[in-house]
């Protein structure tokens, strides 16, 4: 099977404005592309014109400070306001999923929170896949949603096709290791798998995970999507390309 790789503008080329990464991304033979929340703040028609035919995989609700907020107490109107926000701007680029972010809060309750946002959203836009995604604490501490199996009852409660996980490999080895073991427990719940350097985050062939190993395990498990890049380049994103190269040349690109 063919493995297709969406390049994170939250991440990569970050030093550059916004639509300048959709360009730099377009160069570098990316033909997929995924966002944080820059989209919200740009015109769309802008976008549009800048990603020249590259297809959207999916984008983030707004971040701020708290990382997100639908899990928060007190912050319902405003998680119900930017899920709506991420969803129109999901639609005007043709994106085909929308991250909905927890935030940080110790609170049991946020877990409705979450169901009750999710449930509002995926019947509000059937067409689009709302994600939830499992964020290891040394990456962000004190956000809400940390397991993949703390994701998987929240899912299995939201009730719909269009409520799914987003898979982290990094994430998942951080929270807890055995990344194939969990993916394959919860495969029919994952929407979209994204990768970066096991432990360091950067280029995913810098770190404890064998990417050569995992991704066809993955897709052998039942993932058909694009794996989302999301790392921190070691030095420019072009001269760390090395490692997608090295599937291409394996006949596994």
């Amino acid at each position: 099977m063919t493995i297709t790789f969406s390049a994170n503008l939250g991440f990569l080329w970050s030093d550059r404005p916004f639509l300048q990464r959709i360009e730099a991304a377009r160069h570098a033979d990316f033909a997929l592309v995924e966002f944080h929340d820059q989209a919200q703040l740009e015109n769309p028609d802008d976008i549009v014109a800048a990603l020249d035919g590259m297809k959207v995989v999916g984008l983030n609700v707004h971040m701020g400070e708290s990382a997100g907020c639908a899990a928060l107490p007190g912050e319902e109107d405003r998680a119900k306001r930017e899920i709506a926000e991420a969803t129109e701007t999901a639609r005007a680029l043709g994106a085909g999923a929308v991250h909905v972010l927890s935030g940080r809060t110790d609170d049991p309750a946020g877990a409705d929170r979450l169901v009750a946002r999710l449930k509002e959203a995926t019947a509000a836009a059937p067409e689009i896949t709302f994600l939830i995604e499992p964020i290891c604490p040394q990456a962000n501490p004190g956000y809400f949603l940390t397991t993949v199996e703390q994701a998987a009852d929240i899912i299995r409660r939201v009730e719909t096709r269009n409520a799914k996980i987003m898979f982290d490999c990094f994430h998942v080895q951080r929270a807890g290791g055995d990344v194939l073991a969990r993916f394959k427990a919860h495969a029919d719940l994952i929407g979209h798998v994204q990768i970066a350097g096991g432990y360091t985050r950067a280029e995913p062939d810098h770190g404890e995970l064998n990417y050569h190993f995992l991704l066809p395990a993955i897709q052998d498990a039942g993932y058909e999507g694009p794996f989302g890049c999301e790392y921190h380049p070691e030095g420019s994103v072009e001269d760390g390309l090395g490692w997608r190269d090295a599937f291409l040349w394996s006949g596994s690109m």
